[in-house]
C-alpha cells in the first residue's frame, strides 16, 4: 500500500481481540521506531514491552482512574508499550536550553508514530496513551527516577475489521503558503 493508504489505515484502536501478538511483530515495530530521526541523533528513548498478562493488567490499572474511565480499554490490549525519555547528547541538551523546548518529546513522538505505522502495516491496532500514573508505573517497572515515562501504546488486533471514517479539518483550514 502507498503511504497515504497506510496513514489512513492507522487509527486509535480501543477495542482489542484477545489474540496474542507475536514477538517478531512487536520487534518489527520497535525496529521501525528505532529508525526514526532524532535531534543530534540522540535517540532519547527506551521501549519497555509489557506482554506478561498479570503485569500487563497491573500496568493497565495505572492507565485510568475509577472516576475518569479513560483508557480502560488498555486491559483488553494483549501488549502495552512504555516509552521513556532517555538522556540526550550534549548538543541536543544545549538546543533544549537555547530554544526552550525539550526536543526529546518531538523525537519520541516521531518514533512512536513510526511504531504505530509499522503496526498498522502488520494488521495490528494501536492507541497512544498519555494519561497514566507515572509514579506508580515507574515503581512497578523499576524505571529509574531520573527517567520520565512519556507515552504508553496499547497494541493488539482490533475487534473491528473496518477503518472508521476520519473526521479531519479540510486542507484549506490547515494550510497556507508564505504567511499565516
Amino acid at each position: 500500500m502507498n503511504f497515504l493508504e497506510l496513514a489512513n489505515k492507522r487509527f486509535s484502536v480501543r477495542d482489542y481481540k484477545q489474540t496474542p501478538v507475536a514477538k517478531v511483530d512487536i520487534e518489527k515495530c520497535i525496529q521501525a521506531a528505532r529508525l526514526a530521526p532524532s535531534a543530534c541523533n540522540s535517540q532519547p528513548w527506551k521501549f519497555i514491552v509489557i506482554d506478561e498478562p498479570q503485569l500487563k493488567n497491573k500496568v493497565a490499572e495505572n492507565a485510568f482512574k475509577s472516576l475518569i474511565s479513560m483508557n480502560k480499554f488498555a486491559f483488553k490490549a494483549p501488549v502495552l508499550i512504555i516509552i521513556t525519555a532517555e538522556k540526550q547528547k550534549l548538543t541536543a541538551k544545549i538546543g533544549n536550553i537555547v530554544k526552550k523546548k525539550d526536543f526529546r518529546l518531538f523525537d519520541i513522538g516521531i518514533a512512536a508514530e513510526h511504531f504505530c505505522l509499522q503496526a498498522a502495516e502488520l494488521g495490528l491496532g494501536t492507541c497512544m496513551l498519555g494519561w497514566f500514573n507515572e509514579k506508580k508505573l515507574k515503581k512497578l517497572l523499576s524505571i529509574p527516577t531520573s527517567r520520565t515515562i512519556e507515552l504508553m501504546i496499547s497494541v493488539g488486533y482490533s475487534e473491528s475489521d473496518s477503518i472508521p471514517k476520519k473526521n479531519r479539518k479540510e486542507l484549506n483550514q490547515i494550510l497556507t503558503y508564505n504567511s499565516y
